[in-house]
């Protein structure tokens, strides 16, 4: 077992320790100094397991497993995952809504040595045939469910896809809930084949043998590629090491008062395949020793009755969801005074939201900043400290937020000047899977470029006022236009097409569409948007489609996002004038 802080390198600032503007904003017992522990994912399990083996560790419709329960599954698979080959290097994809399988499935990849690779449940089948070439599964974990299995199996046999393992739904509920899910929901079990290809979960749990110990290296070996479309809308995987995402998971920890002192509850929504939900929701529970409580989806009713239920005492979250909880018209029929910490990431967190969030919980909501590149943490307003409206709060321990020219990365601007908000730190990713071009681009003397505008005040807390790109903030998740674009391109009567983000009041923000049709051919809103349905994930989906007869472009001939976002900045300050 190690407890090494970040090598000094990784985490140097541009700037003397004592001259950060942030040092002394940080809450009572909360130090950038202090060493950030990085070690193995399996140790901080192990750990856990053998410090509270009678504790609740998952939660998933009342079935629950207590960590000596869950460290004994997660050997288990780590002993049949081995048997099927999966070490250091080897790459295994894992495609299921939250559930116990994923986390079993997670750390028993990470203990065998492997990689894992997050999909999407709702990725579109051209998006999942890129991830499997391009990221080198050997493996797939997934559910017998037949909005998950059918997505899979026509990969198999391309690249080095050559297996899938499969669990029953019906297995991680209580018995009688499992009972009645086999009668009752036959029409949602997807029938799998039999051979050699295909293994069932509770095969794998029940292979023979001695299982042989991995040394992990937690700087050199890779726990996650995490897939982003970073700053250019092209898929990457982020590589995270061990080093990495355990640093995010003890910068949390210690942020949080009181976490792994008593009995905690995180409520976790958020799909646990998002990086946010992976290290803020399973990495920090399995850490501290709290009880995770797992809900396959966001259904408004579902979560707050499990609120009420349950009494979680933390909840991460997006903006979005947190307005869907206040604005829901029954919420004085359900008690909600049990949360008290709450994290907000993914998209700005308006100040009304959050104040009338804490008055409903009497929690304390705190915005925070990161990408799938930072693992995901970065910044976060502190708890029990001074919390700036608009503004994501000041650097997690051992991490430097600089602000560069955009024009010349090399270049630091001076504090209070808007520029390109640059990471560094331990959590930072080590680059991009296969893409050595980008990942230099992706670093300015060392520091993460995250393609974002913003400024840092006089007391070290970070505001973005701007993209570099043109990613659009959707609900907390990440949409990017050329996606968009190359699906509507697939429409034989579309001949150029543009999307850009627009205000949206629930989402934030959403996709729209602008299209110009080829001459002679001729479709309408309704038919390409119907098109679009099994070619984009539900988040993607365009709002709406608007015809022209010409798109604008630049003066090199390239068609401009820019010029449309103007105009539709211009008919939304029209509509509010």
């Amino acid at each position: 077992m190690t407890d090494q802080s970040a090598p000094e390198a990784a985490v140097a600032p541009a700037m003397g320790v004592a001259d950060h503007p942030w040092n002394d904003h940080y809450a009572p017992g909360v130090d950038w100094r202090s060493p950030v522990r990085q070690d193995a994912l399996p140790a901080l399990l192990a750990e856990t397991v053998a410090r509270r083996p009678d504790a609740s560790a998952v939660d998933f419709f009342d079935k629950k497993l207590t960590y000596g329960q869950l460290g004994g599954l997660v050997d288990k698979a780590a002993l049949g995952f081995q048997k099927l080959g999966v070490k250091k290097g080897v790459h295994v994809g894992i495609m299921m809504p939250n559930c116990p399988f994923y986390v079993v499935t997670f750390f028993g990849i990470l203990k065998a040595g492997g990689t894992v690779v997050n999909f999407n449940p709702l990725y579109a089948e051209r998006e999942i045939a890129f991830q499997v070439a391009d990221s080198e599964i050997s493996m797939m974990v997934t559910l017998d469910l037949v909005q998950l299995y059918p997505k899979v199996a026509p990969h198999l046999g391309t690249g080095k896809l050559e297996k899938v393992v499969v669990g029953r739904m019906a297995d991680q509920l209580p018995f009688v809930k499992g009972a009645l899910f086999k009668l009752l929901k036959r029409q949602d079990v997807s029938p799998l084949p039999v051979d050699d290809r295909h293994i069932t979960f509770k095969t794998l749990a029940e292979a023979d043998g001695t299982f042989e110990p991995v040394e992990i290296d937690p700087h050199a070996d890779i726990a996650v590629l995490q897939y982003t479309g970073g700053t250019t809308g092209t898929p990457k995987g982020a590589v995270l090491t061990h080093a990495n995402l355990s640093a995010n998971i003890n910068q949390l920890h210690r942020w949080i008062p009181g976490l792994g002192d008593g009995e905690h509850k995180i409520l976790c929504v958020l799909p646990l395949f998002h990086v946010f939900a992976m290290t803020v929701g399973m990495g920090l529970s399995v850490s501290v020793g709290a009880e995770l409580i797992l809900l396959p989806k966001f259904e408004i009713n579902e979560l707050l009755k499990t609120i009420d239920k349950k009494r979680p005492t933390m909840m991460p979250g997006v903006p979005t969801l947190y307005t869907a909880i206040n604005n829901h018209p029954k919420i004085q029929d359900f008690d909600l005074t049990s949360i008290e910490y709450c994290v907000s990431g993914g998209a700005p967190l308006p100040a009304e939201v959050r104040e009338q969030f804490e008055k409903l919980t009497n929690c304390r909501l705190v915005e925070g900043y990161g990408l799938s590149e930072t693992s995901p943490v970065a910044t976060t307003n502190p708890i029990g400290g001074k919390i700036k409206a608009g503004s994501t709060g000041i650097p997690m321990p051992h991490t430097v937020v600089e602000v560069r020219d955009p024009d010349d990365p090399t270049k630091l601007l001076p504090q209070g000047e808007s520029g390109e908000v640059c990471i560094r730190g331990p959590q930072v990713m080590q680059g991009y899977w296969k893409k050595p071009e980008e990942s230099a681009n992706a670093f300015a003397d060392g520091a993460f470029r995250t393609g974002d505008v913003g400024f840092i005040d006089d007391e070290g807390y970070v505001f973005l006022i701007d993209r570099l790109k043109d990613l659009i903030l959707c609900g907390g998740f990440n949409v990017y236009p050329r996606q968009v674009e190359e699906a509507f391109y697939l429409h034989p009567a579309v001949a150029e097409a543009i999307v850009i983000g627009v205000e949206h009041p629930y989402r934030g923000q959403a996709p729209k569409g602008y299209v110009v049709l080829k001459e002679g051919e001729s479709v309408d809103e309704a038919g390409l948007l119907a098109f679009l349905e099994d070619k984009l994930s539900k988040i993607e989906q365009p709002v709406g489609v608007e015809f022209r007869d010409s798109l604008p472009k630049t003066s090199v001939g390239k068609l401009s996002r820019k010029d449309l976002a103007r105009e539709e900045a211009a008919k939304a300050q029209t509509a509010t004038g």
